[in-house]
């Protein structure tokens, strides 16, 4: 029987399988994953101070040892900073020899041997360290750790700096150093070897890179001279810090050791900048 439409107000059909409130479908005990807050990196000052070498491309550049490699070099610098154009301009062309007759052993413990010291002096006490071998060609790691601490003070050699080349002739004999793979080894792994070795801090491996490897791009950022070369040269008003050598001499790049070399005959002639015209043959 129908029902009309009064007895439909009055009394509905009962819903069947009713829903439940919007509200009771959602569990309080159902959790969200939490986000993650990234926190600011922040560099200490070591890793402030501490050389960039490109981290992507770890490519050993041709050491400057042939002409063209110093043609290319000065060109690169010409055309980058007019300012080191005028001193390129000025001096003779560096000259980087290509001898053998060191090794990267052996001009290591020269390194350690003559910090602190006088040209005369140390090259007295080089002499009398190669004495105690046969020749320079037998200075190896373990020839070198055969010598006694005592012994190495009774040519002239500190204490601390006798500890400093038995500590490079472990890592050698250890394998963690050779010839051969500082050769082989880019700028910015070279640079955390080498500075593992007790003694051997960041100017000791930048003049090492430089003047016994002939790297193309390093800038010894701590070095005073190449720092006052560097002020002459842009009219600063005080000695730049690392970070500030840094941001100046990025256009020197891939060809900063040139550019250093230079900031040495620059200050050598008291930074006096020579007439823009002048030019050399």
């Amino acid at each position: 029987m129908k029902r009309t439409r009064s007895q439909i107000k009055s009394n509905p059909t009962p819903i069947t399988n009713p829903q439940p409130p919007i509200k009771t479908l959602i569990s309080s005990k159902i959790t969200f994953p939490a986000k993650k807050i990234l926190k600011p990196t922040i560099k200490t000052k070591e890793e402030v101070k501490k050389p960039h070498f490109p981290l992507l491309t770890p490519i050993i550049q041709k050491p400057l040892t042939s002409q063209n490699e110093i043609t290319a070099a000065l060109n690169h610098l010409r055309a980058a900073d007019p300012l080191l154009s005028t001193i390129i301009n000025t001096f003779p062309p560096p000259q980087f020899s290509n001898s053998n007759a060191i090794t990267p052993f052996f001009s290591l413990i020269k390194t350690l041997i003559s910090q602190q010291l006088s040209i005369k002096a140390s090259s007295s006490i080089e002499q009398r360290f190669i004495s105690l071998f046969t020749n320079q060609c037998s200075i190896l790691p373990n020839t070198v750790l055969s010598v006694t601490p005592d012994t190495l003070r009774s040519v002239g050699i500190s204490a601390r700096k006798a500890a400093y080349i038995h500590d490079l002739a472990t890592k050698y004999a250890d394998g963690f150093l050779s010839d051969s793979s500082i050769v082989e080894m880019d700028d910015e792994m070279l640079y955390e070897k080498l500075m593992s070795v007790k003694g051997i801090g960041p100017w000791s491996v930048h003049m090492f890179m430089i003047f016994t490897l002939h790297r193309p791009d390093v800038l010894p950022v701590g070095d005073l001279v190449v720092r006052r070369g560097v002020e002459k040269l842009y009219g600063l008003k005080v000695l730049p810090s690392p970070e500030k050598m840094e941001g100046l001499c990025e256009k020197w790049k891939p060809y900063r050791s040139v550019g250093s070399w230079y900031m040495y005959r620059f200050v050598e002639a008291k930074g006096v900048l020579p007439n823009p015209t002048t030019t050399t043959t």
